[in-house]
């Protein structure tokens, strides 16, 4: 089974479609859409989604589950090629901090091929959780769109 087919199952959203490394999925009550893929790495339980709320704004919105529990005192970092972007971040979550750099990530999404996630674990040894980007701009298109209607 695939990583993206592993995390359909445990969602169990409607699909939007399948975009190489990514799927678009909707839910209803509250409506949301949303792109997202696991882990380039086998056996990594985390996932990056990049959300649509129509009750919050048209705004796409990055999410990352990261693949362990992370230090109190650890940073989360996520990388886009030459971009770094520090994310707000709880036990085994991260979000961008404001809108701004919503879209900044989701403007480098659209230009790269992976984009890592880097912090430092419970047991203090760091781990980064490696994404490939091939679909993810379809993927989160036909999320945006899915909730516009």
């Amino acid at each position: 089974m695939s990583h993206l087919a592993a995390l359909m199952l445990a969602f169990s959203p409607t699909a939007i479609g399948v975009f190489d490394a990514w799927g678009a999925f909707a839910d209803n009550g509250p409506r949301r859409c949303y792109a997202m893929s696991a882990p380039v790495q086998r056996g990594r339980r985390g996932f990056v989604a990049v959300g649509v709320w129509p009750a919050s704004g048209p705004r796409p919105q990055l999410h990352v589950r990261l693949s362990r529990p992370r230090s109190d005192a650890a940073r989360v970092t996520l990388t886009i090629g030459e971009r770094r972007f520090r994310l707000t971040a709880g036990p085994r979550d991260g979000w961008a901090p404001d809108s701004e750099t919503d879209r900044a990530i989701v403007a480098a999404m659209r230009g790269a091929r992976s984009l890592s996630v880097e912090s430092v674990g419970t047991d203090r040894r760091p781990f980064a959780d490696v994404y490939r980007l091939s679909g993810a701009a379809t993927a989160i298109d036909a999320a945006r769109v899915a909730c516009a209607t």
